[in-house]
């Protein structure tokens, strides 16, 4: 008889370098939701599965002890929506989708645009030859899909033609994606092991630089943060995300600074940073960094022992490895948005971010699995990963004969059913947040410290 196919969380252990035989020591409770075009749920937990068994193994490496790791079903479900659930005064603080960040009709099928950034929405206005959002949708609607796609991104901003799957899987930039692994783990060279043995938490004492924005890097490194890691994230001042000061669900676990790498000093105290960092999570714009000194190997080099993870959204080969993404550009791309179209054809999506927040999850895995081998063995490491690629992932899970067919399920109402784990947190003003998944030796995961306000620390390690 064959051999039983491999489970989704069997298949995330071995992306991050643990072995496959871990996942029967994850315990998970809870019942399933509601029945899905694709395996959201299941992946979704394999990445945070992976993650919490990374982390049991990291605490493994540091102290002999293993912390039996457990999660539930519904908790997790609302985590992967917990940008929906974020409250401030009682009210939501999730930002959502700017008004032109949405489906498009064009001459020839659908369009998705991404505009919540300023930037990105001159840059789409700019692209279509109009003044105001008002004229999109005429202007979208007499060009080819495929044309609004390749002008938006020549102009700067982000879009994507709605393809189906297999579509996708015939243009040059998903073939690429294909042949890529879902993580793609790399030796950056030799390096004496950083034993930090006194460990509280999986991830205590670890320092943890987040060059990352929006969902996916921030979900690794708040996570990281739950596990004790101290994180720094450090954005530019000339392009924010979102009001100084304000509080958000990515900067959960985290301090948030601002840093100028364009300026002399900016780049002098980056390089301080680094050399008391642990980890460096990159998650801009492929290129963006590099020039700052960021490239993974450069780093490796001037700071051995380095766990490094890089993050973006079309994978690390082919035609579109520079460009811009986000989850819902990848999802239209990739055949996701067509496979959940409704029955009036429009295109649809996912009962959450899944491709961000599961490369979130799958990431901090494969930091977690890198610390404790480098922890025991030396050596620097790189980790990357790309949306494009969890959307394969998902895609080859739940694809049949008829992948490119709408079917008759909708999304299942996960912001809705996940209001009831949403936690209350100690802060001024008064914040409630989904708690970080998942369990260690019967204690549940929790945000570690007051939660953060954007830009509103120093770039500065804390005191040892």
């Amino acid at each position: 008889m064959p051999a039983p196919p491999e489970t989704s969380l069997a298949t995330a252990l071995r992306a991050v370098g643990l072995p496959a035989e871990l996942a029967p020591r994850l315990e998970v409770g809870g019942e399933p939701g509601a029945p899905a075009r694709l395996p959201v749920e299941d992946l979704g937990l394999a990445c945070v599965g992976a993650a919490l068994l990374a982390a049991a193994r990291l605490h493994e490496a540091r102290t002999g002890e293993w912390l039996a790791p457990s999660l539930e079903r519904g908790p997790l479900r609302a985590a992967l929506v917990s940008e929906r659930l974020f409250r401030v005064e009682g009210e939501p603080a999730g930002g959502g989708f700017a008004p032109a960040s949405r489906f498009w009709r064009a001459a020839d099928g659908w369009v998705r645009t991404h505009a919540n950034f300023p930037w990105h929405r001159e840059a789409l206005l700019r692209a279509l030859g109009v003044a105001e959002e008002s004229a999109l949708e005429a202007a979208i609607a007499e060009r080819r899909a495929a044309a609004v796609e390749d002008a938006v991104f020549e102009a700067g901003g982000v879009a994507a033609a709605v393809r189906a799957p297999a579509d996708w899987r015939a243009h040059p930039q998903g073939a690429a994606v294909a042949a890529e692994p879902l993580v793609d783990r790399v030796g950056l060279g030799d390096a004496p092991p950083r034993r930090r043995d006194s460990a509280p938490a999986p991830a205590a004492g670890v320092r943890v630089l987040d060059l990352t924005r929006v969902i996916a890097g921030p979900v690794c490194s708040r996570y990281l943060g739950a596990l004790g890691a101290e994180v720094l994230r450090l954005d530019p001042p000339h392009r924010p995300d979102g009001p100084p000061g304000s509080p958000a669900d990515t900067l959960l676990g985290k301090r948030s600074a601002s840093l100028d790498l364009r300026t002399a000093a900016g780049a002098r105290r980056l390089e301080e940073l680094l050399a008391g960092a642990d980890v460096v999570l990159l998650g801009h714009r492929p290129g963006a960094l590099r020039h700052f000194g960021l490239a993974p190997e450069g780093l490796a080099a001037r700071h051995p022992g380095l766990v490094v993870m890089e993050l973006d959204a079309w994978g690390h080969a082919g035609p579109w490895r520079e460009r811009r993404g986000f989850d819902s550009i990848v999802q239209a791309a990739s055949g996701i948005a067509a496979m959940e179209a409704g029955p009036d054809g429009e295109p649809g999506a996912l009962p959450c971010q899944l491709l961000d927040h599961g490369t979130g999850y799958l990431a901090a895995a494969a930091v977690l699995a890198a610390l404790a081998e480098q922890r025991e063995r030396g050596g620097s490491f790189l980790s990357r990963l790309s949306l494009a690629r969890a959307a394969a992932w998902l895609l080859d899970a739940g694809a049949g004969p008829a992948d490119d067919c709408a079917s008759e399920v909708g999304p299942a109402p996960w912001h809705e059913d996940g209001a009831a784990f949403v936690a209350t947190l100690d802060a001024d003003p008064a914040i409630a947040a989904v708690p970080p998944p998942g369990s260690l030796a019967g204690a549940p995961l929790r945000w570690r410290g007051h939660a953060a306000r954007y830009l509103a620390a120093a770039p500065a390690w804390s005191p040892s």
